[in-house]
């Protein structure tokens, strides 16, 4: 490897990231210019691996404007051996302060997809040689007008009512079953979406949903419509089978708001309420792998 050269990009080269093809262009990503642009992306930030002058890896930590939280890794491209990358990947960590977290966005189903593993194989085992561990995956789910399951009439549906009772029901509920922006909450503002959604998603809860069995709460949907995308950014329950029914409602809620789409994330372990999203209309859209430090307690 000694021709190769690695680097961050100085100010003025971005169209340099831009020279080697997108490996995976079926992704819906931020354009790295867009990035740049918006401030989350910065050329010094941005490492190059250039070989014969191309280049053959890339790797961009994002931070938004006014984030609280450590760069992560956001995109993390190698038309080279692993070896490659992880050599970038630790010169990059040593400048930057350590390693941070690696966000490997991919596409839908990609374990089952040949064409997919032959370009993310290498990138993967670079971030492992590079000292990361793999700490779980996230998928993103898309609803996009699938008409949406009848209500059973068993339970009924209001709006919460007050700041307070939603605190009291995410008090209650160990393990919500969707967290949209889980990431984006701690990262930019170092909220656990899991324990305190509203100081992430802002008190205007008129369109947050309660299921009630027999006049006691059983679950709650928050949901976000007027956020970059309307989303269901918190689904919780005290009883598991209001799960199919408050999914429905929410998406509804958000449908009647005048959504055309609705995305929600969900853990790929959580496999009972990935089956009920796919079973309301929703489909997958991309996978996230988490990979962090062996020390973090990300």
């Amino acid at each position: 490897m000694t021709d190769l050269v690695i680097r961050p990009l100085v100010a003025g080269e971005e169209n340099l990231f831009d020279s080697m093809p997108d490996p995976l262009p079926q992704l819906r990503q931020v354009a790295y210019a867009d990035g740049i642009a918006g401030g989350g992306y910065r050329p010094e930030t941005t490492w190059v691996a250039l070989r014969a002058g191309r280049v053959v890896g890339r790797a961009a930590w994002v931070l938004p404007p006014g984030a609280i939280g450590a760069p992560w890794l956001e995109r993390f491209d190698l038309d080279a051996e692993p070896e490659v990358g992880a050599e970038l990947l630790r010169a990059a960590h040593e400048a930057l302060g350590g390693p941070g977290l690696y966000y490997a966005a991919l596409p839908a189903h990609w374990r089952r997809r040949p064409e997919v593993l032959a370009v993310v194989r290498a990138p993967m085992a670079a971030a492992q040689l590079a000292g990361l561990v793999e700490r779980g995956e996230r998928l993103r789910c898309s609803w996009t007008g699938t008409p949406l399951p009848a209500s059973s009439g068993r339970y009924d549906f209001r709006a919460p009512v007050d700041a307070a009772e939603i605190n009291t029901l995410v008090a209650r509920i160990a393990e919500p079953d969707v967290l949209t922006g889980v990431e984006n909450a701690l990262a930019v503002g170092g909220v656990d979406l899991a324990t305190d959604p509203l100081a992430w998603l802002g008190d205007n809860f008129k369109e947050w949903r309660v299921a009630v069995d027999a006049g006691k709460p059983v679950g709650l949907a928050g949901t976000a419509g007027d956020a970059c995308f309307p989303q269901l950014a918190y689904l919780g329950l005290l009883d598991e089978a209001a799960r199919p029914e408050l999914l429905a409602e929410a998406v509804r809620v958000l449908a009647a708001g005048g959504a055309r789409e609705v995305i929600a994330d969900v853990d790929s372990h959580r496999v009972a309420v990935l089956a009920e999203l796919e079973r309301t209309g929703f489909r997958q859209l991309r996978s996230r792998v988490v990979f962090a430090s062996p020390n973090s307690q990300e």
